[in-house]
């Protein structure tokens, strides 16, 4: 890949064991667009680049967090948190990252309703 160029293959972050996140799948898959799956459950993402996800979609961490998650619900409902604390608790939770999150270049939707994601095609 020619590093001054912006990485422009889609990439899904995705749970596959989620609903909403085999939705966006397959709205992928129907659409025929070639994409890289970031299984973030199995593979958890770093501070950095849960941070760097969240600054793409343009919303504040808070507004990606699932707050039906049992954990939400028992440690973090009604708190108010700083942004690094919100990127903080999805690192060391990753469960509670919205999903799926798709990814191109420099810009990036929570796809639900998968057709959000129709900015790539």
């Amino acid at each position: 890949m020619d590093a001054t160029k912006p990485d422009t293959m889609l990439k899904i972050y995705h749970n596959p064991r989620c609903r909403k996140s085999r939705a966006g799948l397959n709205f992928l898959l129907d659409n025929k667009l070639s994409f890289e799956v970031i299984d973030y459950m199995r593979n958890p993402l770093t501070e950095k680049e849960v941070a760097q996800l969240i600054a793409l979609t343009g919303l504040k961490p808070e507004a990606l967090v699932r707050t039906q998650e049992d954990y939400y619900k028992k440690n973090l409902k009604g708190k108010s948190l700083t942004n690094e604390q919100w990127i903080s608790e999805i690192t060391r939770n990753p469960a509670l990252l919205k999903r799926p999150i798709i990814v191109k270049g420099d810009q990036a939707v929570w796809a639900d309703p998968p057709e959000n994601a129709t900015i790539f095609i």
